[in-house]
């Protein structure tokens, strides 16, 4: 046998196969590496359900909560429009008991005004409350202005006259104040001074 048969004959001895121990180690090894790829992938998608989860919880909360504002307005303000339509005749007794009074007549005037109190302490009790206005300032909020007129007894943009009494029920305005509020008086003109200055020397 010659010297290269010798080398190739020893170099296939040494190249030995693998055995079912190796394949089987490899085969773990391979499954492993799924397996966390797997584990990575559910993770995230289990991170991502339970953020959509917490934002639909929110979501829930805050529309229960809206709910139950609504629900506790609709209760409080309930008896709004039946108080809107009784505070017309509420005025028209106030005007009834003025015109009493202007007429000098004793009794009718002491039978509607002990009306007109029962009236008012009823529609206080309900938490109804008559808007202050003549000399407070003008307030969008609670008054509605009518027209303005110069004064030299309020400030400007002070109401000067009620024409109509407003209402507030509980917190909310149901019936703005109708009024008259002042404004600055007018300078007068040059023309004006020197006819006044005119008239002196005359």
């Amino acid at each position: 046998m010659s010297k290269k048969e010798k080398e190739i004959k020893k170099n296939i001895n040494e190249e030995e196969p693998k055995t079912e121990s190796d394949k089987s180690l490899e085969a773990e090894d391979n499954n492993s590496e799924d397996l966390i790829n797997r584990i990575t992938e559910l993770e995230s998608t289990n991170a991502e359900l339970n953020d959509r989860l917490l934002r639909r919880i929110a979501e829930f909360e805050n529309y229960k909560r809206r709910t139950e504002q609504d629900q506790l307005n609709l209760l409080k303000y309930a008896a709004e429009p039946f108080i809107i339509k009784v505070l017309h005749v509420y005025d028209d007794l106030k005007r009834s008991l003025d015109h009493a009074s202007e007429n000098n007549s004793q009794s009718l005037q002491e039978g509607i005004k002990l009306v007109f109190d029962k009236f008012t302490k009823i529609l206080q009790e309900q938490g109804v409350q008559k808007i202050d206005c003549e000399g407070q300032e003008f307030d969008f909020n609670l008054h509605e202005a009518l027209m303005q007129q110069p004064s030299d007894k309020y400030p400007p943009h002070t109401i000067i006259h009620e024409v109509e009494p407003g209402y507030i029920y509980k917190d909310r305005v149901i019936k703005h104040s109708k009024v008259i509020v002042s404004q600055d008086i007018p300078e007068a003109s040059d023309s004006d001074d020197s006819n006044k200055v005119d008239d002196a020397t005359k």
